[in-house]
C-alpha cells in the first residue's frame, strides 16, 4: 500500500539557514591581535631629536698641529725645558727631535715649527742655560777694568760651584768636546754674547785675543777641576783657587 504523502518530511523540518554561524561572528577587521609590546626604539639608538652627547678628544689627538695663540708661549717653554733636561741627560749625539717633543709632550712639528733644526734647539737651550753667564758679564764689566780680572774668575766659578747651574754647564761641555756642532753652536754663543763685549771694553788691537786667553784659563781650569776632578784641584777651596787666578786673568785682560 503506498504510503501517503504526509508521511514525506515537511520541508519546513529542513535545518533553517539560521543556524549557520552569523557572519557577525567573524571577528573584525579592527580586531587583530597585536602582535605583541614592540620595544621603543629609544632603547636602542637616540631619537631623532636628542642630543648626542659631546665626545671627548683623544688628549693625544689634542696635542697634533699648532696649539692656539693662548697656548703658545706655555708650549715653547715646555719644550724648551724639556730640551735642556735631554741634553743634560743624554748629550748632543743621543738627543733627537723626537725624543724632545716625547719628553714634551707633543707632536715633533711643533718643535721644528718653534726653533727649526736640532742645532737651533741645541743653540736656544744652552742660551737659557748660559743666561747667568750673559748676566755676569754685564757685572764683569760694570766696575774698573783693573779689577775685571777678579770679577770674571768669581763669576765664572759662581756658575760652577752651584749645583743648579752646574748641572746644564756640565751637559754644554761635554757636547761640545764630543760633538762639532754642538762645539760651532758654543763657540757662536760664546764669542758673540760674552766675549766680545768684554773686548770691546778693553780697547786694545789684541783685545779679542786677550778676552779668549782669559776665557781659556778659566774655562781649562774649570774642566779639570769638575769635569775631569784631577785633584788635588778638585778639592781645593774655591777662595783659594779664584786667587791664585784671578792675577793671571787680569794679565791677560790689560797686563802688557
Amino acid at each position: 500500500m503506498t504510503s501517503g504523502t504526509g508521511s514525506t518530511p515537511a520541508t519546513g523540518s529542513t535545518p533553517a539557514t539560521g543556524s549557520t554561524p552569523a557572519t557577525g561572528s567573524t571577528p573584525a577587521t579592527g580586531s587583530t591581535p597585536a602582535t605583541g609590546p614592540t620595544p621603543a626604539t629609544g632603547s636602542h639608538a637616540p631619537s631623532r631629536g636628542a642630543s648626542t652627547p659631546p665626545t671627548t678628544p683623544d688628549p693625544a689627538t689634542r696635542r697634533r698641529g699648532r696649539p692656539p695663540r693662548a697656548e703658545s708661549g706655555d708650549t715653547r717653554d715646555r719644550i724648551l725645558a724639556a730640551a735642556r733636561a735631554e741634553f743634560s741627560e743624554r748629550g748632543y749625539e743621543k738627543t733627537s727631535v723626537r725624543g724632545i717633543a716625547k719628553a714634551a709632550g707633543v707632536d715633533s712639528a711643533l718643535v721644528h715649527h718653534y726653533f727649526g733644526t736640532k742645532e737651533q734647539m741645541f743653540e736656544a737651550a744652552i742660551e737659557v742655560a748660559f743666561a747667568p753667564a750673559l748676566k755676569g758679564r754685564d757685572a764683569v764689566l760694570a766696575g774698573p777694568l783693573a779689577d775685571a780680572g777678579e770679577r770674571m774668575t768669581r763669576m765664572i766659578f759662581g756658575l760652577w760651584e752651584n749645583p743648579a747651574t752646574r748641572t746644564p754647564l756640565l751637559a754644554i761641555v761635554r757636547s761640545a768636546v764630543n760633538n762639532d756642532t754642538a762645539a760651532a753652536a758654543l763657540r757662536r754663543l760664546v764669542s758673540a754674547q760674552l766675549l766680545r763685549r768684554i773686548a770691546g771694553e778693553l780697547g786694545t788691537e789684541d783685545a779679542e785675543l786677550r778676552a779668549e786667553l782669559a776665557a781659556a784659563q778659566l774655562v781649562g781650569t774649570a774642566m779639570l777641576r769638575y769635569v775631569i776632578k784631577v785633584e788635588p784641584l778638585a778639592s781645593a777651596d774655591v777662595e783659594q783657587v779664584i786667587a791664585r787666578l784671578a792675577p793671571v786673568v787680569q794679565t791677560h785682560l790689560t797686563g802688557a
